[in-house]
């Protein structure tokens, strides 16, 4: 036997992956040098991406549940690029009875191609690398106020249902908030942002990854988010084809659009470093104007009322993207990312997500006060107490683990409550 098929990488990580021990077999091996990689990257790094979006987590869990580990033939990645056949042992590091980490056991496989080791990419993983790098699941925070909007309009006689007009409307909201996805992402990974975030197991924190993953390059995200801005401007022209002699007001919403899309994290603005822009921002973009460009898109009528109907939903989007930036906060600080949770810090920052929930459903009670919703809308007050119950996990877990649940349930406070709405318009009289 060569003495070469002897030789053994010995790698291990703590449970977000981070890398924390890297033998000199594993300089060999991968070709990294130990202090480029230890507590500087993830051991996702190593594998293809459709491999740990298909496969890693299934590992790891039969790591856990094994003491043996679990042992598989896979294909791994050096840094200059070039694949290998390996045969790898996974075991679940322990401590006193508490998981706090693995270890990676890598040989090399020098008879076998790296294409007969590559795991089979399902059209499940493939459909996943797709949501991963658009990162659609977010696309509720469009859908739901171009919705209610709708609703809305209708029910204060303000609109009458075109549905060509309507689709148009509801393809290019969707266009552009993905243009703003993957803008964001190939900005934040420009710039370093995301290489210098760790967290990469903590759900939700660091973007897509797409880029890191190696599921799609840089000048493919850039290239891609200019499609999805150019098809949003096509549905644009598309509304303004059916609008009267106002048609071209259209476009100052359009702008507004695409100039959030771009530099909320695009230079030379930046907007999300600026102390608080990003924040009025995202609340703007996906609450009043989108609600009040619903409107004038579906009537040709500027109404202010519309402006004020967005305001809850607003505020629940930038709930959203408030509790994201908790886990990112650490490397969004290094990298001159600014935004009000690196200014305020987390424990501050997480009465911040209880003034915002508390603020969103005063609103809703306001525009009923004050007669622009009628009773109906008030359904959706019964997502106040899953907002405070959330709020409760914030403020008490805003540094651990455990905070990947409120980050997921943040996102269904805004799609539940708007559903909500949705339905009371609709159906309550």
């Amino acid at each position: 036997m060569d003495e070469s098929d002897r030789i053994i990488s010995v790698i291990t990580c703590d449970v977000e992956g981070r890398i924390e021990t890297f033998n000199e077999n594993a300089e060999r091996l991968f070709g990294y040098p130990a202090d480029e990689v230890i507590g500087k990257k993830r051991v996702s790094v190593f594998s293809p991406g459709m491999v740990v979006l298909g496969h890693i987590a299934k590992w790891l869990k039969k790591a856990r549940e094994n003491k043996e580990g679990y042992t598989t033939k896979t294909t791994f990645i050096r840094k200059n690029g070039t694949r290998f056949a390996a045969e790898f042992t996974c075991t679940a590091t322990m401590k006193d009875g508490k998981h706090i980490g693995y270890c990676g056991r890598t040989k090399e496989l020098k008879d076998i191609s790296p294409e007969k080791t590559m795991p089979k990419t399902s059209l499940l993983t493939r459909f996943i690398s797709v949501i991963a790098i658009t990162r659609l699941p977010f696309l509720s925070a469009t859908w739901i106020p171009i919705i209610a909007a709708a609703v809305w309009g209708i029910q204060e006689n303000l609109v009458t249902i075109d549905w060509t007009t309507f689709i148009l409307v509801f393809l290019g909201g969707s266009f552009l908030h993905l243009a703003a996805n993957t803008y964001n992402d190939y900005f934040d990974w420009t710039s370093g942002t995301d290489q210098i975030n760790n967290d990469y197991f903590l759900q939700l924190s660091g973007g897509s990854r797409a880029i890191e993953l190696g599921l799609i390059n840089e000048k493919q995200l850039f290239k891609l988010a200019t499609i999805f801005l150019a098809l949003s401007g096509i549905m644009g022209l598309g509304v303004m084809s059916k609008l009267g002699d106002n048609r071209f007001e259209l476009f100052y919403y359009g702008l507004a659009g695409a100039f959030s899309a771009y530099f909320y994290t695009g230079y030379p603005l930046r907007l999300v470093a600026r102390k608080g822009i990003g924040e009025l921002l995202i609340g703007l973009n996906y609450g009043p104007l989108m609600t009040m460009g619903t409107i004038f898109a579906m009537s040709g009528t500027h109404n202010w009322d519309a402006f004020l109907f967005g305001i809850p939903l607003g505020i629940l989007t930038t709930a959203i993207l408030w509790i994201n930036q908790f886990p990112d906060r650490e490397s969004d600080e290094i990298a001159g990312k600014n935004h009000l949770v690196v200014v305020l810090g987390l424990e501050k920052s997480s009465w911040g997500y209880l003034i915002l929930m508390i603020s969103a459903f005063s609103s809703i009670y306001l525009l009923y006060n004050y007669n622009i919703i009628q009773k109906g809308a008030l359904l959706s007050m019964l997502g106040l107490p899953i907002a405070l119950y959330f709020s409760y996990k914030v403020i008490n877990n805003y540094d651990t683990r455990e905070l990947a649940i409120a980050n997921w349930g943040t996102i269904g406070i805004h799609s539940i409550t708007g559903i909500l709405m949705i339905l009371g318009l609709e159906y309550i009289k």
